[in-house]
């Protein structure tokens, strides 16, 4: 039974080392080039310091990695986040969005920081950083629906 749960643990461990070598694929890339949102649209200089500090890591080209990023699985669920994030928006590809669907991203920016959902609970542990408070939120929610009205007016 001993011999067992050695060779367990053993096999275990050597599992977790060889991980380390299949590490996830980085979000390297440029936050704020010619198609970003700051690049095509009025971006305040307070929201755009909101924007880099609380949105920018999930939701742009461009992502500042923590040291653990690069222990595994820890940065196959980083990469995921962040993958799922730039799905959802990406700020550095904004150009990329037909007007309506600007609108869209623009108006659930507002409703997702205003009803407390963004930036996430699991982010914000490790980066107390990105925490709105009460005046970066109506800042920023008032900044994304302003904006998606006068998309929708043009």
């Amino acid at each position: 039974m001993r011999k067992a749960v050695r060779i367990a643990g053993l096999g275990l461990l050597l599992a977790l080392v060889a991980w380390q070598f299949v590490q996830s694929p980085r979000n390297t890339g440029v936050a704020e080039g010619p198609s970003s949102i700051v690049a095509i649209h009025p971006v305040p200089t307070e929201v755009h310091r909101i924007l880099t500090r609380a949105c920018y890591d999930c939701h742009s080209n461009s992502t500042k990695y923590p040291w653990y990023a690069a222990v595994q699985p820890v940065g196959w669920w980083l990469n995921r986040h962040v993958t799922d994030g730039r799905t959802e928006l990406n700020l550095s590809e904004f150009a990329a969005y037909s007007p309506k669907r600007a609108m869209r991203k623009l108006n659930n920016v507002a409703e997702e920081v205003q009803d407390g959902h963004m930036p996430l609970k699991s982010y914000l542990l490790l980066h107390g950083e990105a925490k709105l408070t009460d005046a970066d939120i109506a800042l920023l929610a008032g900044w994304a629906e302003d904006l998606a009205a006068e998309i929708k007016a043009r």
